[in-house]
């Protein structure tokens, strides 16, 4: 893989035939970036590198122009949907979040399933590891929840504070007048404090923990592992990995041996060899899956790698 570059995802259970069909390969949109991009579509308030959004409805689905749409994000984030309906697609799994839902989604890459007939209100927070660690240590009583597994998306539990708090922000969006950053920024850590007293909301509050006390070791390979199959470049696995471009490299030689480049064309191959298998998965979806940029891509690197061409492994297999 001569531009090391990882592509999309390669999940049989998140990615059906149809979708594959549907939607073509293209580069990975910075979700963080293209908000900022356009404030004329969305009432936004800035604070620091934390960002507040509300999706005016109407406008935002003429917005989408494709059924499917594939993003990153340097930041985690979090919505509350006040109406409407996404599908997120991980690498994982696919999560359907519709109205009165509120949601918490891991920096890293996803894709996006549009319905494009209605649009999607949501309240968006956008979160810096730093800005929840500093938050989550000025807490009087310690986190200790220490789940192994953080799923990319997480809903999170309701109740009437935190429904409370999405009531008393509505007020900043209706207004005239922009809040002062101290302001926002003393209402990012009321969310962030409010979920964190939440006990049933188990899974985000072992991720805080996680963020809290992570191994830079442990990090890169969560990043890696998590987003190898989407289309994203070294300097994006680097900035999602917290490090610099010659870091993230040196690093990554230092645990794996061999250079990113190399590690994402053999992770996607041998996921390939699994979707292969699968009788009912044709070449053209296995290639989709597996995040090659062309057929022609894979079948030279297939072949080179195995001594084989993936239709013969495919017939062999059955």
């Amino acid at each position: 893989m001569g531009n090391e570059q990882a592509h999309k995802p390669g999940k049989s259970e998140v990615f059906p035939a149809i979708f594959c069909k549907l939607y073509l390969p293209s580069y990975m949109v910075n979700f963080y970036e293209s908000v900022l991009k356009h404030p004329g579509y969305y009432r936004q308030f800035n604070c620091s590198d934390s960002l507040i959004t509300v999706f005016n409805c109407p406008l935002e689905a003429r917005l989408m122009k494709a059924k499917f749409s594939d993003a990153w994000s340097q930041f985690n984030y979090l919505f509350y949907v006040v109406e409407g309906n996404k599908i997120w697609h991980t690498a994982r799994k696919s999560y359907s979040i519709g109205s009165d839902t509120c949601v918490f989604v891991r920096k890293g890459a996803w894709i996006f399933e549009n319905f494009l007939e209605k649009g999607f209100c949501v309240v968006l927070f956008f979160f810096p590891d730093k800005f929840i660690c500093d938050t989550i240590r000025a807490k009087s009583k310690p986190l200790n929840n220490s789940l192994p597994v953080f799923e990319p998306v997480m809903i999170l539990e309701k109740s009437d504070t935190l429904t409370g708090f999405f009531l008393s922000f509505a007020s900043y969006f209706g207004g005239t007048i922009e809040p002062d950053p101290y302001l926002l920024e003393l209402k990012f850590k009321e969310l962030i404090l409010t979920i964190a007293e939440n006990q049933k909301n188990e899974e985000i509050l072992s991720y805080f923990c996680y963020l809290m006390h992570e191994n830079q070791q442990v990090t890169l390979q969560r990043v890696m592992e998590d987003n190898f199959c989407y289309n994203l470049n070294l300097e994006q696995f680097a900035i999602l990995c917290n490090r610099s471009l010659s870091s993230f490299k040196r690093d990554f030689q230092k645990i794996y041996k061999t250079t990113p480049g190399k590690w994402l064309l053999e992770k996607r191959l041998h996921h390939s060899l699994l979707l292969l298998r699968d009788q009912h998965k044709s070449i053209t979806d296995v290639i989709f899956e597996c995040g090659f940029e062309s057929p022609s891509h894979f079948f030279r690197s297939f072949k080179a790698r195995f001594n084989t061409t993936p239709h013969a492994f495919k017939n062999a297999t059955y």
